[in-house]
C-alpha cells in the first residue's frame, strides 16, 4: 500500500513539473509572436508611409513637369 502512495505522489510530481514546463513554454511563445508582431507593425508603418512619400513624389513630379512646360 505505500508503494502506492509513493508512485501517486511521484506520478503527481512529474505530472506538475509537465504542466509547469509547458506553461512556461507557451508563455515564452507567446511573447516571441507579441514581439514578431510588434516587429509587423514597425514594418507595416514604414510601408504606409513609404506609400505616401511616392504619392507626394508622384505629385511634385507632376508639378515640376508642368512648370517646365
Amino acid at each position: 500500500m505505500n508503494e502506492f502512495y509513493l508512485l501517486l505522489v511521484i506520478n503527481i510530481i512529474s505530472a506538475s513539473i509537465a504542466i509547469g514546463s509547458y506553461t512556461k513554454t507557451l508563455k515564452y511563445i507567446e511573447d516571441h509572436i507579441k514581439r514578431l508582431e510588434d516587429k509587423q507593425d514597425k514594418h507595416n508603418c514604414l510601408i504606409e508611409r513609404m506609400v505616401a512619400v511616392e504619392q507626394s513624389t508622384k505629385s511634385a513630379h507632376h508639378r515640376i513637369d508642368e512648370l517646365l512646360s
